[in-house]
């Protein structure tokens, strides 16, 4: 009986190791090497904090009694540690522990899986259902996308709308509706949002040199390209990629100049910096009508990844 429960409990250590499989190292990518660092420019300084304070900390983030705007980032972090896995994290942080210290912290699989996210939106039932150009009567009711009576407004008001996503980090991602589209928000923005020129959250986790710890999307090599014209004012006049704009200059307007030079930048290009204005929030609502768009070329590559600076590069010399 003895050796069956040995070999039972080694069977069992040898299946946690396969499904237990994280590290400090992604709280390195936000906190620094040896934790010296403000997380996002915000946080405490960890390598600062007692073992117990990092415990208190960690414990808070889980049930929500602990921090300001990080909370909602680090609220995916931790959810699925118990209190021998927040001890762990404690002892490899002030025992500095390196990238190969282990602790036992659940893996997510919803963060590897890709949901289609117009799959019941693009129902062929429903398509068919709705299909006003085969309907011999179109009932008031169906026509235009509010569903209600012409004639009556005492019922007509907005969908109740909640961006309840799951935290960063626990959020299954969306595929792209077609390729090279801006990637939909899978996870909550509380606490992310506003972007303002002094505070982007969003880097914290999807910069390049921290996104695979972090096990999130990285910023494309795109986003850290300028593609738009050298543009300066000198002596009064505007020029443009070293031509003079206006009516008695080299060009008459922007669209004569029919390519900029591409310069790669070593940092996040300005003009990609507010994520939001491309990026959306997700909500789990109903359309208002069945989608019939079919894109082309959406491999199984591009459902999740982006080629986008090779396409602008393409015939370029």
């Amino acid at each position: 009986m003895t050796r069956v429960i040995k070999i039972v409990t080694l069977s069992s250590l040898l299946t946690a190791s396969a499904l237990y499989s994280a590290s400090i190292a992604a709280c390195k990518g936000c906190h620094g090497a040896n934790f010296e660092s403000k997380a996002m420019g915000v946080s405490k300084v960890v390598k600062d904090m007692s073992k117990e304070e990092i415990v208190k900390a960690l414990k808070g983030y889980k049930d929500g009694s602990y921090g300001g705007s990080m909370k909602a980032i680090m609220k995916g972090q931790v959810t699925s540690l118990n209190e021998a896995d927040i001890n762990d994290i404690a002892n490899a942080i002030k025992g500095g522990g390196d990238s190969k210290t282990s602790v036992k912290t659940k893996e997510t699989k919803s963060t590897t899986k890709v949901v289609d996210i117009n799959a019941k939106v693009a129902d062929k039932n429903r398509i068919e259902k709705e299909d006003l150009g085969n309907k011999k009567v179109i009932d008031e009711t169906i026509l235009g996308l509010r569903k209600k009576s012409l004639f009556k407004e005492e019922d007509v008001k907005p969908a109740n709308i909640k961006y309840d996503r799951p935290a960063p980090g626990a959020a299954p991602k969306f595929e792209r509706a077609f390729v090279n589209a801006p990637p939909m928000i899978p996870h909550s923005t509380e606490g992310l949002l506003p972007i303002t020129k002094n505070d982007n959250k969003c880097l914290g986790c999807h910069m390049p040199n921290v996104a695979k710890s972090m096990g999130a999307t990285p910023i494309p090599p795109s986003h850290f390209t300028n593609y738009r014209p050298t543009t300066t004012l000198k002596n009064g006049e505007l020029i443009k990629e070293g031509k003079k704009v206006g009516r008695d200059g080299d060009i008459g307007n922007v669209s004569d100049i029919k390519l900029a030079k591409a310069k790669k930048l070593n940092h996040l290009y300005q003009g990609r910096y507010n994520c939001s204005q491309c990026h959306a929030p997700q909500a789990n609502v109903q359309t208002a009508v069945g989608n019939t768009f079919k894109p082309d070329g959406l491999t199984s590559n591009l459902k999740s990844g982006s080629n986008l600076a090779d396409m602008m590069n393409d015939g370029v010399k």
